[in-house]
């Protein structure tokens, strides 16, 4: 425990921001570093519980109590060991996760939790600029071939687990570039690309293998990967997106959340796409229907875009500023919170189901018509008289995915589907095909990042197990 009475003299202290009204011009992080000297405190704030909720709150098990401590006493070379061993990617999740640790913190039954998640990304980052952190591939190879299919954080873990098990690892990408949602899907001001290039050319170094443009049951045989590797991991996603099938969807100006977001991100790589092709909110009202995650993405994007005004709709009620009396302490905390993206602006509605939209004489949306709801009996019931109309140049459906898309290659495989419409997989990770196994979104349907960067490593032991009859990777998942 780095200070004995640190949880009753410190507060908790947000992670600084950069000035809203500078960051919204560019597409740079939007978190300035955390000085040392305030970090330690954070840190110490940290009781090194008897029994450390934080750990099971972290899906990855992290050993938060330890770093938290090393931290404090200016051990920075062994916190970044510490992390390492139970997290291929903090500087991934440092960024992008949500905390469920920090919901899961003893010190949040009556005070504000630990600030983990500034600590972690504190210790990657010092690690990377130490220079610690360096390429380690495997001393023996097996001669065992895995092809992974799909490069998101799921992907990415189960080929650096299998890669340090000394199996000859492929990555196969059907987009142009490595990195899945971590790529396309997650905004830059979020997550710089430059991470991600990092970590690959580490991943690179130690011998993983990356295919891109390969699209894998279209482009890619199934049978060519059946014939070439000993194994196979699913590791696609759940890219299906919620359609919202209501009158006027048909307008042009209505699109899925993704297909925003990947053409921005791509804009930011420096492709050159055409205005023709490009889809902004420069000087329009926008609307984005969808109160998660990635609708906070659409927010922070339409900001920089210039959009003209923003409106985020949400079909559930307003949370509540504490916990409820039903959501108690370890439990995520069902809160209303502010992103990043929020401070910068926008018009937050909640209860409100959209009912229709309308266009002009050019078949482009101009209008959506909705009204408030309550939940009545398990459904949603429109208020009477709570009807009304927002102006829309541009409409965002960021309503969630519905699981990996079929046909294709799932179809080709043959894996057996659960009810929810992702693909089943048994307690080692293996589909209902034999050497073929899943991990992530695809199997487990939407979800967040941490959970996808554990299911590949436990995948990995699945895979390592079924090829060499045990194994010596960490599983932190069952």
């Amino acid at each position: 425990m780095g200070k004995v009475t640190g949880f009753i003299e410190i507060t908790r202290q947000k992670h600084p921001t950069r000035p809203v009204g500078e960051r919204v011009r560019d597409w740079h992080e939007v978190y300035l570093p955390y000085p040392e000297g305030p970090l330690k405190d954070q840190a110490a704030r940290c009781m090194d519980c008897g029994i450390p909720f934080c750990h099971s709150g972290c899906p990855l098990g992290n050993l938060i109590p330890d770093w938290n401590d090393l931290v404090y006493r200016d051990r920075w070379q062994a916190a970044i060991e510490r992390l390492h061993a139970t997290n291929n990617f903090p500087e991934f999740t440092g960024r992008l996760c949500p905390a469920p640790c920090e919901g899961a913190c003893v010190l949040g039954i009556n005070s504000d939790p630990v600030t983990i998640k500034a600590v972690e990304v504190s210790i990657i980052d010092r690690a990377f600029d130490e220079g610690w952190v360096t390429a380690d591939p495997p001393e023996i190879r097996t001669g065992k071939r895995v092809a992974v299919v799909g490069s998101g954080p799921a992907g990415l873990a189960a080929a650096a687990q299998l890669n340090r098990a000394g199996h000859w690892v492929t990555v196969f990408e059907r987009a142009d570039r490595i990195g899945g949602l971590l790529r396309y899907g997650i905004p830059e001001f979020k997550l710089e690309k430059k991470f991600v290039d990092r970590r690959l050319a580490l991943l690179t170094e130690e011998g993983v293998m990356f295919r891109t443009n390969a699209n894998v049951g279209v482009t890619v045989p199934v049978d060519e990967l059946r014939r070439d590797f000993e194994a196979i991991v699913l590791a696609g996603g759940a890219t299906r997106p919620r359609d919202l099938p209501v009158p006027g969807r048909e307008l042009s100006g209505i699109h899925f959340a993704m297909d925003y977001l990947t053409l921005q991100n791509k804009r930011c790589e420096g492709d050159a796409i055409t205005d023709e092709g490009f889809i902004t909110a420069s000087g329009k009202h926008v609307i984005i229907i969808g109160g998660g995650d990635t609708g906070a993405d659409c927010l922070g994007t339409a900001h920089r875009q210039g959009a003209a005004r923003v409106h985020q709709l949400e079909l559930l009620s307003r949370p509540p500023d504490d916990r409820s009396d039903g959501n108690p302490w370890p439990l995520w905390p069902n809160i209303f919170r502010v992103s990043t993206a929020h401070e910068e602006g926008g018009d937050r509605l909640y209860s409100i189901a959209t009912q229709k939209f309308s266009g002009d004489d050019r078949g482009s949306v101009a209008s959506l018509h909705a009204s408030k709801v309550e939940l009545v009996g398990g459904s949603f019931k429109p208020v009477p008289n709570s009807e009304f109309s927002l102006q829309a140049g541009l409409v965002l459906l960021a309503m969630g995915f519905l699981g990996p898309e079929r046909g294709g290659m799932l179809d080709q495989l043959g894996v057996k589907i659960t009810e929810r419409g992702n693909v089943w997989r048994d307690a080692r990770w293996m589909t209902s095909v034999p050497g073929v196994f899943a991990a992530g979104d695809m199997q487990r349907g939407q979800s967040l990042i941490v959970w996808a960067i554990a299911e590949g490593r436990s995948c990995a032991r699945g895979v390592d197990q079924y090829l060499m009859g045990r194994s010596d990777l960490p599983a932190p998942l069952a």
